[in-house]
């Protein structure tokens, strides 16, 4: 059954090819949906909120001829403990022809494609994986580049518990960029095989055709991992000056959603050489292109 679960999925590159297809067609509004989607209904289980994943979701079903049905935590049986196999089997049953699910525990899709008798679509489990968002962030540098290969990428902030850092370093990686992660000492994973780590954001930077940062969780300083905020701005905001570093065309990226003048400042988000938005847009294309996936094969 044609999961996807994980940016280091066999189908991963296959996908990549496609969403482009469908990211010009979209853009010469000559994308036109297969037979095969229409009267199909989907379901959005999200335990968590969400803004882009969510929408572009709803879109691309919608696009695709599919009925999404988006289901919230909060307004479900899950609020009454109801488990991930519960839920997961009585969607099944009631016709549904595919799960996307976003769950704040690792390895959550794991479990609901175990039980599931449909495809089941990862939208983000824990600090575990994010394909979708690796396959748009990947297909927003193809447009911007073309060939990835050889190209050097940092990606800076809360790497330790970033599901789009972990998916973004196989796709990368495999498309052949030299990946840095940057972070501050108690932020940082342990070592990926042909990844570099470091602490020191200029080290990360020098060079750097790309820089992706991310979302400073709050919570990580209440948990004491980091001292403070005005530490954190200090020593690893994406800025103009810290930017003296990279290549002079550097690319800048953002998952989302962004704090601004914390992880990036509002003159570097709002740059040209900013790619935040063109990642919101090409998101549609993505999950395009993981639906058919999952329901038709690509």
């Amino acid at each position: 059954m044609p999961h996807l679960l994980s940016a280091r999925d066999d189908a991963f590159p296959a996908l990549i090819l496609r969403a482009e297809h469908v990211h010009h067609a979209l853009q010469n509004h000559t994308f036109a949906s297969s037979p095969v989607f229409a009267g199909k209904t989907i379901a959005l289980l999200f335990y968590e909120p969400s803004t882009r994943t969510r929408v572009a979701f709803e879109s691309a079903a919608h696009h695709l001829g599919l009925h999404p049905i988006t289901i919230n935590a909060q307004s479900s049986s899950i609020v009454k403990g109801e488990s991930i196999r519960d839920t997961v089997q009585t969607l099944c049953s009631e016709g549904m022809d595919a799960l996307v699910i976003r769950h704040p525990r690792e390895g959550a899709s794991e479990v609901a494609a175990h039980y599931a008798s449909v495809p089941v679509l990862n939208a983000g489990d824990g600090s575990h994986e994010h394909p979708t968002q690796a396959l748009t962030d990947r297909l927003t540098l193809q447009l911007a580049w073309g060939d990835l290969k050889g190209r050097k990428i940092a990606i800076v902030g809360d790497v330790a518990h970033s599901r789009v850092a972990r998916s973004n370093v196989w796709s990368l990686t495999q498309a052949g960029m030299e990946v840095w992660l940057c972070a501050p000492p108690t932020l940082l994973p342990p070592s990926f095989a042909g990844v570099k780590t470091t602490s020191c954001l200029s080290e990360a930077l020098e060079g750097a055709d790309a820089v992706m940062t991310l979302r400073m969780q709050n919570e990580r300083m209440e948990g004491g991992l980091l001292p403070g905020l005005g530490a954190y701005v200090r020593d690893y905001q994406i800025n103009a000056s810290n930017l003296r570093y990279a290549n002079p065309d550097c690319l800048i990226l953002h998952p989302g959603p962004i704090n601004r003048g914390v992880e990036i400042d509002d003159e570097t988000a709002n740059s040209a050489q900013s790619l935040i938005l063109k990642q919101v847009q090409h998101g549609l294309a993505a999950r395009i292109t993981a639906l058919e996936f999952a329901l038709n094969g690509v």
